[in-house]
Order: structure tokens, then sequence, then C-alpha cells
């Protein structure tokens, strides 16, 4: 009587095994690749999926978009500069079959050659197009991941540079540079605007030489103003005009 119930009970053990590998539930982000006595059957999912025990064996793919953080690379600019970049990617599997098939771990895979992409990348552009056009730099690190991970059936749809540290010579370096760009546009402002004024100056000049009334009327304007103030003593000026008429005097018999 013993060894029935023990016969039972291990039955009961074996049919409750072979139903939790006969029975497999996918979800909608989820797609199965099954094997067939190790080759490659198809992909199914979601849903319940069946499998015949010993027979098929099925592994799992997470279909949604996979964020990877790209730890910081040592990155040598086109100009000789090194500093360490950063990276997130995102990334998902297109193609189930691909991903397993192709490539061992497509995680560590698609990790790997983000990395050595990255410092390969970057490595062509000098500073100032790293620290100015990061836009640029993301669609290319971008496109290039793209066409290399086509063949594992992965689709990299974005690439961001986190961070560009720089060491603290470079740091410096770049903030004298800032200042001394800021003093040459100073300077540039003030010429031009030297040369607005000598140009409206001379313009004021031609203007009261062709009108004789017009000084007249500047030297009786600048009198006046004269007279506000509140000195004690005040110095009037005589007009070139009248100096003339004077001499013209003096040199008459």
């Amino acid at each position: 009587m013993m060894g029935l119930q023990v016969g039972v009970a291990a039955l009961l053990l074996l049919v409750i095994a072979l139903a939790g590998s006969t029975f497999r539930i996918l979800r909608e982000y989820e797609r199965g690749v099954v094997f067939q006595l190790g080759r490659f059957w198809q992909v199914k999912g979601p849903g319940l999926i069946l499998l015949i025990p010993v027979v098929q064996q099925m592994v799992r793919v997470d279909l949604r978009t996979i964020v990877l953080d790209v730890p910081p690379q040592d990155v040598i600019t086109r100009d000789n500069v090194s500093v360490k970049v950063n990276a997130v990617l995102y990334f998902r599997v297109l193609d189930p079959q691909k991903a397993i098939i192709q490539v061992e771990d497509f995680l560590m895979a698609t990790s790997q050659l983000a990395q050595t992409t990255l410092r390969a990348v970057l490595g062509k552009h000098e500073l100032d197009e790293l620290l100015a056009e990061r836009e640029r730099l993301n669609v290319d690190i971008q496109q290039v991941l793209d066409a290399q991970t086509d063949t594992w059936g992965i689709k990299v749809a974005n690439v961001e540079i986190k961070h560009v540290d720089l060491n603290e010579s470079m740091v410096r370096a770049i903030a004298k540079q800032a200042e001394a760009e800021r003093e040459r546009r100073a300077k540039v402002i003030h010429a031009e605007g030297e040369l607005q004024a000598s140009e409206k100056l001379m313009q004021a000049a031609e203007m009261l030489g062709r009108q004789p009334g017009a000084m007249q009327l500047r030297y009786m304007q600048t009198l006046t103003s004269i007279a506000g103030d509140k000195s004690s003593t005040i110095v009037f000026p005589l007009p070139i005009e009248l100096l003339k008429g004077m001499a013209d005097l003096s040199s008459k018999p």
C-alpha cells in the first residue's frame, strides 16, 4: 500500500513537471525562440505556448526598449586632448531569431560595441566640436551602431552623450580662451562705435561748413550752455569769421 502511494505521488510530480515544461505564457512584449532537437523551429508569442517536453526548448526575448549606460571612456580627440566621455544607449530587439542565433549575448555585445564606437567616432573630432556639436555626434554614433547591430536583429534608436569630463588644466585653459574671446569682442564693438561716431562727426562738420549760419547758431547754443554753469569765470571763444573780419580791417590802408 505504501509503495502504491509513493508511485502515485511520483507520477503526479512527473505530470506536474511535464505540464510546467509544456505550457508557457508569454507577455505582450515577449517572444519565444523555439528550438526543436537543437534546430531553430519558429518564433512564438505572445500568449499561451505549447511545447513538446524534451524535444523542444524555448528562449524568451524582451522586445521593449532597453536603456544601456555606457561607462566613461578615455577618448583622445583629434587635437590630442584627453577627456572622459560617457553616454546612454537606447535600443530594442526587432528580430528575436537573429538576436539569439547570431550572437551569444546581444546585451553584452551591444555594450562592448557601444564603448569602442564611442571612442572611435569622438576621436575623429576636435574638443570644440565635442563640446558644441553633441547632437551631430550623437547622430553619427547612432548610425554607426545601428549599421553594425543590424545583423543581430537590433535597432539602435538613440544615443546621447551624457558627460564630458576635462582635467583641471584644460578647464583653466578653456576659461582663459573664453575670457580672451570676450575681450576681443569688446574691443571690436568699441572700435565699431568709434568708427560710427567719427563718420557722424565728419558728416556734421561737412554740413556746418556748407551753412555758415548754422555755425553761428551752434556758437550761440554753446554760449547758452556755458552761461548756465555756476562757474565764476567764463571764457568766450571768438568765432573764426570775426577774427577774419578784424584781420581784413587791419590790412586796409
